[in-house]
């Protein structure tokens, strides 16, 4: 157990599942001054990648938001349609919740003053990037060339789905020489302020001024499919109930080099 662990947690063979770090415990951690701050380019074209939409929103909406502001092109690239969100619901099929998230998205990007952002869904299967992990960094070579900047997961980030994404992307980008910044998403959850498991010294902060961190409070609220039960079964539970959402709307988002 390292220090400051909840041992609660150590019952859950998934971290995401165990009970998660509560978000003061994050606002008062000393280590964000500590953090340098990353300058996103001003101009060129971007591709942001996700695992599942509403990744990118949620690790990294700030940044897309500054870079669209910006004039910068962004392209978004939907690993999978994140049809396996609720596998057992009585709502929805896979198909019909693929459907609602890629809508979810185009109005999350359009929240972020991002409207004019291209996506791409390449239509993986949720969770199960692992096994297309050669096909996907293929796929993500043909659209980095020329690009100033490619966001993806953090491989680190204790889910599949998105480590196999970080990893593909990174590959593509060495292989285009494409810089590659990897946003996390679970690791709020799973992580301890401070947490020898994390490469701290590789974090960067990107600040996000109040009107742009209004904007990601936005868009992260038109994932309606995650953020709100689909209905009043435990398998229509909600994926991203409050205490997890409070992590992703700081002033500020964390990348690594």
């Amino acid at each position: 157990m390292t220090a400051g662990q909840d041992a609660s947690a150590l019952e859950y063979a998934d971290p995401i599942q165990a009970p998660g770090t509560d978000e003061a415990r994050w606002r008062a951690w000393d280590g964000w001054a500590r953090m340098e701050r990353y300058a996103l380019p001003e101009a060129g074209r971007v591709v942001a990648v996700a695992a599942h939409p509403d990744d990118e929103v949620l690790g990294a909406g700030g940044a897309l938001a500054l870079l669209a502001a910006a004039g910068c092109a962004v392209t978004v690239v939907s690993v999978t349609d994140g049809e396996g969100s609720h596998p057992g619901s009585t709502r929805f099929t896979p198909q019909e919740l693929a459907a609602v998230r890629a809508r979810e998205l185009r109005e999350a990007l359009d929240a972020l003053g991002a409207d004019g952002a291209r996506i791409v869904r390449l239509r993986l299967p949720d969770t199960g990037v692992a096994a297309h992990e050669d096909r996907l960094a293929a796929e993500l070579a043909e659209l980095l060339p020329g690009a100033v900047l490619c966001l993806a997961p953090w491989t680190g980030d204790v889910h599949g789905d998105h480590e196999a994404a970080g990893r593909a992307a990174a590959a593509a980008c060495r292989a285009a020489s494409v810089p590659c910044r990897l946003y996390p998403v679970w690791l709020w959850h799973w992580a301890q302020p401070g947490d020898p498991r994390v490469p701290w010294e590789r974090a960067a902060r990107i600040e996000l001024p109040p009107a742009v961190a209004a904007r990601k409070r936005a868009a992260v609220d038109r994932f309606a499919s995650q953020i709100h039960p689909l209905g009043p079964g435990a398998a229509d539970a909600a994926v991203l109930p409050p205490e997890e959402l409070a992590h992703h709307l700081r002033g500020w988002e964390v990348v690594f080099a």
